[in-house]
């Protein structure tokens, strides 16, 4: 009996898992981003801004430097604001800048929660793509006037954001004047008419293969992103990673990762790092 009741305690667990696991739930997706987040000495917190009379929960991460320093509103990518999202903001801060990363799934999840309470994490992306676009504009900006009014920042702003995010950070150079540049990691480029109102300096970091995104910036056989802001007038410089594959910047953090994401993240790190010290 007791054998017959092991084993059937076994299969309950083995089913429990294995429900959990098609549900789309993560106990650990992204280990050895909390470990790095574990390891951190810089002060990171959660804050609530305001889109109107809608609350936006953002993590920052601040500096350990003397001086004001520039802040940096990071947009996560279609797999919301999770351990890598955290990371890659904490990242940021310990380059030496004031990094904000809004949840755009604020008020999203069951109950009203945000990213992290959602417990069927395949539904994250659909819930992205619902986003209202003039909501998110609203977000970033109250995020961009949060950072930006911080006693500890200078008053610069630039805006990143990768894979779903980088196509908002793309759009959201058209739409906040003040920007001082926009950093776009594999994403795309929004209409010719809205590029025309960008007033920052753009820059992109795109990977070799990923022809669904890449082939947007330099394709001659389509109106192709380098000619439309060439066309505009605008400062636009694409660099593609060869040998690396979408979501490369986390992808390239990940110890199982391929090596060409590794090589490409390395890389894309140090140009990034470059132009934001010229800022």
């Amino acid at each position: 009996m007791a054998v017959m009741a092991a084993s059937n305690l076994m299969k309950s667990k083995i089913t429990f898992l294995t429900v959990l696991l098609f549900a789309g739930i993560s106990f650990a997706a992204e280990p050895w981003a909390v470990a790095k987040l574990d390891k951190s000495t810089r002060h990171g917190e959660w804050v609530v801004v305001t889109n109107g009379t809608r609350p936006v929960e953002c993590w920052v991460v601040y500096p350990e430097v003397k001086d004001k320093a520039t802040a940096v509103v990071l947009i996560h990518d279609i797999f919301g604001l999770g351990d890598w999202a955290r990371e890659v903001t904490d990242e940021v801060a310990a380059a030496g800048y004031i990094a904000i990363m809004p949840d755009l799934l604020s008020g999203a999840a069951p109950n009203g929660g945000k990213a992290s309470d959602f417990t069927n994490t395949s539904a994250i992306g659909p819930a992205i793509r619902k986003l209202p676009a003039s909501q998110v504009t609203g977000d970033l900006n109250a995020a961009a006037d949060y950072v930006k009014a911080l006693a500890a920042a200078n008053g610069k702003v630039v805006v990143a954001g990768f894979c779903w995010g980088g196509d908002q950070s793309f759009r959201f150079a058209c739409n906040r004047p003040d920007l001082k540049a926009a950093f776009v990691f594999y994403g795309t480029a929004p209409s010719a008419e809205n590029l025309a109102r960008i007033q920052c300096p753009v820059y992109g970091f795109y990977a070799g293969n990923d022809g669904r995104v890449t082939i947007t910036v330099t394709d001659t056989n389509q109106p192709n992103t380098k000619d439309l802001m060439k066309q505009a007038g605008k400062t636009y410089e694409p660099v593609i990673y060869d040998g690396a594959g979408h979501g490369f910047m986390k992808g390239g953090e990940d110890p199982a990762g391929r090596d060409g994401d590794k090589k490409a993240r390395d890389a894309a790190w140090t140009r990034w790092q470059d132009l934001l010290k010229k800022i």
